[in-house]
């Protein structure tokens, strides 16, 4: 019978072997390498030269002999220190109201749902300074809530520093919600449903079986947030002002200083460029990282 198992219509494992047939490991085809046209290429070096170009001049130009010096002088330090608090407030300001505007519109059957989810990345594409009009309109003290906060509270929100955090937090709360609401899809809601069949509570789900799942979409759409608000400019002029000490971010000591102490400057740029790449290279991994 030549070892062969007759009636089963199986021949038995291939010669040489004394069990069953393990499956080879599959190796991924090596990628076709083609030559790029010429007619791609040039305009392709041209593209990523106009957008190089700027920053190696800001690097060259850049008073690095006494940099230490500009960024230690009292104005650009207030400039910083406030830069960096409002972005933090900014930013916290964000996480308490875009985490959970996220889940309603991530996890609800929220009416007009797509026509919510515009209004709130409308921000990003608007201009700031219209936002900033915007905010003045509603928050301002003859605005239509901000009157009501003067006469009731005499609270005053417009050129202030508290001002400034507002402004920063409505262009960079977006940017979290999106972050956030994108982590939440890609949750998997049966782990919530599984809690809740255990008695636990919509929100003890949310707080102990959501939140640790999609952390990393809130710590990258935090981080975001936070870039977005350390260089936000038009908002924050127009609903703010730009007093020193009181509303003057580090954007707006460098258009202020372009014209007295470049300088100075390009030394708060460089501060900025340097927050800016820490972000793309702290995210790196989840949105900029090769399939």
């Amino acid at each position: 019978m030549n070892g062969r198992t007759t009636g089963s219509g199986w021949d038995g494992p291939a010669s040489g072997t004394t069990g069953p047939t393990q499956a080879l490991p599959r190796h991924r085809p090596r990628p076709r390498t083609h030559r790029v046209p010429v007619t791609l290429l040039l305009p392709a070096l041209l593209g990523l030269a106009f957008l190089i170009l700027p920053l190696v001049g800001l690097l060259v130009r850049a008073p690095w002999s006494d940099l230490s010096e500009q960024l230690t002088s009292a104005a650009v330090w207030s400039a910083l220190r406030l830069s960096l608090v409002s972005a933090t407030a900014a930013t916290a300001v964000s996480l308490v109201l875009g985490v959970p505007l996220a889940w309603l519109l991530a996890r609800t059957d929220l009416p007009g749902r797509r026509v919510v989810r515009a209004l709130v990345t409308l921000p990003l594409v608007l201009p700031p300074v219209v936002g900033g009009v915007a905010l003045l309109l509603v928050l301002g003290r003859r605005g239509i809530v901000g009157s009501w906060l003067d006469s009731a509270f005499g609270v005053t929100l417009p050129f202030t520093t508290t001002g400034v955090v507002i402004a920063e937090a409505f262009v960079a709360m977006p940017f979290l919600v999106i972050s956030v609401e994108g982590a939440l899809r890609a949750a998997d809601p049966r782990y919530e449903e599984a809690a809740a069949t255990l008695g636990a509570s919509r929100l003890t789900a949310f707080r102990r079986v959501t939140l640790p799942m999609i952390a990393p979409g809130i710590a990258a759409g935090a981080v975001l947030a936070w870039a977005r608000a350390l260089g936000e400019f038009g908002a924050t002029i127009t609903f703010a002002g730009n007093f020193p000490g009181r509303t003057q971010t580090m954007p707006l000591a460098v258009y202020l200083a372009m014209e007295s102490d470049p300088q100075a400057a390009i030394a708060l740029s460089l501060v900025l460029l340097a927050v800016s790449v820490a972000v793309l290279v702290g995210l790196r991994d989840r949105w900029l990282s090769a399939p």
